[in-house]
């Protein structure tokens, strides 16, 4: 099997490598595994380091001329994923892909079509307060709109399976990428399983790119995808 791994990518410079790294350097068996980089307009200096990598078996670069967005990152990394199963990665380090066999088991002992890797039910460094209390607020109303009981829609790792975009449409350009997936996969009825996942957070000082106001966006995604689509 092969896995796709999309990394969205705008000014990561200090940690794109050592990321790639640690994604190539998991151990998955039997499954091979393609890394599709889509950077976001980049000013840091991120696309020096991405044409290394350009030309290496295994890799897609695809760059955008202006940054869209995460939502649009990932829209255009799943135009040129080929893999069976795509997980999402953060370009930074504050996912590990160590707990790739561990987001990727459901699907593969087909238990799930989807699966969350949780924040809150793992391990890793305290969070800001105000991206806890707001990650957890957006997920209540997540679970009242869609009746489930997830507790984390805002995690960066979502691992599918390629048939669940099949179906699965995804508009939105921003972090309102991951309320939008959260409302499209339960208004489908695809199975979902959630597990836990360590964490590493940052702080705005050191390159978090998230804000209030993004939260303001999720509840609105997630209210307009329940009703409109």
């Amino acid at each position: 099997m092969l896995l796709s791994v999309i990394m969205p990518v705008y000014n990561e410079k200090a940690t794109l490598e050592k990321i790639v790294s640690r994604v190539l350097a998991v151990d998955l068996g039997d499954m091979r595994k393609e890394l599709v980089l889509v950077d976001d307009g980049s000013t840091d200096g991120t696309r020096d380091i991405l044409a290394q990598y350009a030309d290496r078996e295994g890799f897609r670069v695809v760059l955008h001329e202006k940054n869209g967005g995460k939502g649009r990152a990932v829209r255009t990394g799943l135009e040129y994923c080929t893999g069976d199963l795509i997980i999402i990665q953060d370009a930074d380090l504050e996912y590990d892909p160590e707990d790739y066999p561990r987001v990727l088991a459901p699907i593969l002992h087909d238990k799930a079509d989807v699966v969350y890797g949780s924040r809150f039910k793992g391990e890793g460094r305290a969070f800001l307060a105000t991206h806890y209390y707001g990650n957890k607020f957006i997920t209540f109303v997540a679970n009242i709109l869609y009746n489930t009981c997830l507790t984390d829609i805002e995690t960066c790792y979502k691992a599918f399976r390629r048939e669940v975009f099949d179906k699965v449409r995804l508009r939105c350009n921003t972090f309102d990428i991951e309320p939008e997936i959260t409302a499209k996969v339960f208004k489908n009825r695809f199975r979902v399983y959630e597990v836990p996942i360590s964490y590493s957070g940052r702080n705005f000082e050191e390159g978090k790119k998230i804000t209030w106001r993004d939260g303001f966006r999720a509840l609105w995604t997630l209210v307009r995808f329940r009703f409109m689509d």
